[in-house]
């Protein structure tokens, strides 16, 4: 099965590899990612899923002691598309063989230059930078303003219309002037794609991208067909760094909630439960760890990968992973825009929703009754305090079912990842200067 899963996915990564523009989204995230683990332990504590958690530690620090701990989450997972859009823009100048920094610098600034500066504040619009652009819902806006502002830089970079000084001057001014006529070409197409989208109903970029990728789940309703379309939607915007819940969520999170106030009602007046699909079937028997349920594929990395890069990563995002917290896997590994990781990251999730609907449906595993679970809550622990000890067998049994799942796709990535390391060091190695290697006769 491994072998011909390899020898059609294979050829496919090798070319993938070779891509510039993959390249640079690869790269690039990389800039964020250990800025995401270091968040994502802040966000761990401050939502540690312990009843009375919050209470007991409020009342040594004060009841606002976890808005302490979410300013470095804020700091990181709110402003990723910021730190996203500069790596990119600096590996995919690099790529296009241009300054760095200032493809970094263009990229952004081009970025800014089409957002909107306005949010909401107690029902006046005030200006200001929102968060919510900034943040994951604005990548996929992101890595198109990068790789275009990259590319016009580049073009006029190329056409050699520079600003060239003499010589003596100090190569930072130099380089200073040569960016001025291509920096100033990029900003000048997106000050007149802003004009553009500014006359049309959407207002800006943002919302016209935000708009086109939510009207496919307006008919989304209470079934299981729904469900998993809504789901394939929401981990194929991840894939593109779209934030899959906020897009998805913003449609079908209304429906769950009310179903699953339908469920408590019932519970409350001794009724059974009326609702298969509820907020809680979704949290808690969908995916495990996070998006793509990568608590599956983090065993698989840590059980059956050797080179470095898959087991330190693995390492790393595992005690973040337990409690639901997946960027660091996403951005990291990545399985951002990789076509190898695509179909097991929306295949694990769809598969939990059909076998844990079909478990409930068939009364082997009870209802979720609408009690409200922290989202961190472990697997195992989560499953038992929702519908008992049917529900963490069930949910055991869907983590390892997604290991194997998994373990054919990361043991070929794993297969490349061991390649670049050894090539690596056997290029380390030819650098190493030997006594062995010198010669008298060479004197």
């Amino acid at each position: 099965m491994l072998h011909k899963l390899e020898k059609f996915f294979m050829p496919l990564a090798e070319r993938i590899g070779r891509n510039k523009y993959l390249i640079a989204i690869r790269d690039g995230f990389l800039l964020s990612m250990p800025l995401l683990i270091v968040g994502s332990f802040f966000l761990l504590i401050a939502n540690f899923p312990i009843p009375g958690w919050t209470q007991f530690w409020g009342r040594f620090f004060g009841d606002n002691w976890a808005a302490y701990f979410s300013k470095p989450t804020d700091a990181t997972f709110s402003i990723m598309a910021i730190l996203a859009v500069i790596g990119i823009g600096y590996s995919f100048a690099e790529q296009m063989k241009v300054d760095k920094l200032f493809g970094a610098a263009i990229s952004l600034v081009s970025w800014f230059l089409i957002m909107p500066y306005e949010i909401l504040f107690e029902g006046n619009v005030v200006t200001g930078i929102p968060l919510g652009w900034v943040g994951s819902k604005g990548i996929f806006v992101g890595i198109i303003c990068a790789f275009a502002a990259v590319h016009i830089y580049s073009w006029v970079d190329k056409k050699g219309w520079v600003i060239k000084m003499p010589d003596g001057v100090p190569p930072t001014v130099e380089k200073s002037f040569a960016a001025l006529i291509p920096a100033g070409v990029s900003l000048l197409v997106f000050f007149l794609i802003n004009v553009v989208f500014a006359m049309t109903p959407f207002e800006n970029a943002f919302n016209f991208v935000f708009v086109i990728l939510q009207t496919p789940l307006l008919k989304l309703g209470n079934t299981l067909p729904a469900m998993v379309i809504a789901y394939i939607f929401l981990h194929f915007f991840w894939f593109f760094g779209i934030n899959g819940g906020s897009v998805v969520g913003a449609v079908f999170n209304p429906i769950l909630q009310t179903l699953s106030a339908e469920n408590l009602a019932a519970l409350q007046a001794g009724q059974p439960i009326p609702n298969i699909i509820s907020q809680q079937f979704q949290d808690l028997f969908a995916t495990f760890g996070g998006a793509g349920s990568t608590l599956s594929l983090l065993i698989a990395m840590l059980l059956f990968c050797r080179s470095k890069r898959v087991k330190e990563l693995g390492k790393l995002a595992l005690v973040p992973g337990i409690f639901g917290i997946n960027e660091p896997i996403i951005f990291g590994l990545p399985i951002l825009l990789n076509p190898l990781m695509l179909v097991p990251f929306m295949l694990v999730p769809t598969v939990n929703i059909i076998i844990s609907y079909f478990c409930m449906s068939l009364g082997l595993v009870p209802l979720c009754t609408g009690i409200a679970i922290p989202w961190t809550m472990p697997v195992i622990v989560s499953g038992f305090l929702a519908t008992g000890w049917q529900g963490s067998v069930l949910q055991a049994l869907l983590l390892v079912l997604g290991v194997f799942i998994y373990m054919s796709f990361i043991k070929m990535m794993d297969k490349q990842y061991l390649a670049d390391e050894t090539k690596a060091v056997e290029s380390s190695d030819d650098d190493d200067i030997s006594l062995d290697d010198l010669s008298f006769d060479d004197l």
